[in-house]
């Protein structure tokens, strides 16, 4: 073989790679253009899914007129407290009354004990004949591991509102616990005539290990799963604590009635 023929069968063996480099570097270019194509679909498909999300609301996202435990919005509180007289205790002496708390969120029964706490009873019995409550919002939850409470009773929503009258403390747990269920008198630091018109639920088993106590008057028969249902939505942001302050999911009575049980 001459150098000629030598020279001509390199460059025919080198056009042969140089082809065989040009059809890779084009199959290259087509898969990527492919996966490019193919991760735009996806991208699109993604956006039309989280948009369709967006717009049908997850199931924990409330709509514009339910607040966070799907409960309808509360109406706006009255805001306005009452001068009445603390009512005769003899009223409730001895009786048994069923109660029930219509809040925006759904009923909560209750039943109060008058033959252990007649006072107590008397002063609920009276506020609710005068719709003392009457849209106001349970202004406080606590989410402590030892306290779990959710209080109710003061129209004003401030926590500072009475009814113009105070009673001292009966029927208070020796012990200083109270369990899931209970329905006792929130009140200020004067055991004699702390007591007014605020209440608090007890959501979960809790200590209150003040020496004079806190009346129990009463439990819950039904609907302490609504309690929990705002309970679980925790505290709303404040500037003082995580697990104190007002609830996240607002919470009202409507309004309250009271029957008195038949022996």
């Amino acid at each position: 073989m001459t150098r000629k023929q030598e020279r001509a069968r390199a460059r025919r063996r080198w056009e042969k790679q140089q082809a065989r480099e040009s059809q890779r570097v084009q199959d290259r270019a087509r898969l990527l253009r492919v996966g490019s194509v193919i991760a735009v679909v996806v991208l699109v498909v993604a956006a039309v899914a989280v948009l369709g999300f967006l717009v049908k609301g997850s199931p924990t996202t409330p709509s514009a007129d339910t607040t966070l435990a799907g409960c309808p919005l509360p109406p706006t509180s009255l805001g306005t407290a009452a001068e009445l007289t603390l009512p005769d205790k003899k009223t409730a002496e001895g009786k048994v009354y069923d109660a029930t708390l219509t809040t925006n969120c759904g009923d909560i029964g209750l039943r109060l004990d008058g033959t252990k706490a007649p006072q107590a009873v008397a002063s609920f019995l009276q506020l609710a004949r005068e719709q003392y409550w009457k849209d106001g919002p349970c202004h406080r939850l606590t989410t402590y591991e030892a306290l779990k409470v959710l209080q109710c009773g003061d129209p004003t929503g401030t926590g500072q509102g009475t009814p113009g009258y105070g009673f001292g403390v009966e029927n208070a747990p020796k012990d200083g616990t109270y369990a899931r269920g209970t329905l006792a008198m929130a009140r200020t630091t004067d055991p004699k005539k702390g007591n007014g018109g605020q209440f608090f639920i007890v959501y979960g088993d809790s200590s209150l290990p003040d020496p004079s106590g806190y009346t129990v008057f009463g439990t819950v028969t039904s609907g302490l799963d609504i309690v929990d249902s705002v309970a679980a939505q925790g505290v709303a942001p404040n500037e003082t604590s995580p697990d104190d302050g007002a609830p996240a999911a607002p919470i009202s009575i409507l309004r309250v009635a009271v029957t008195e049980e038949k022996s």
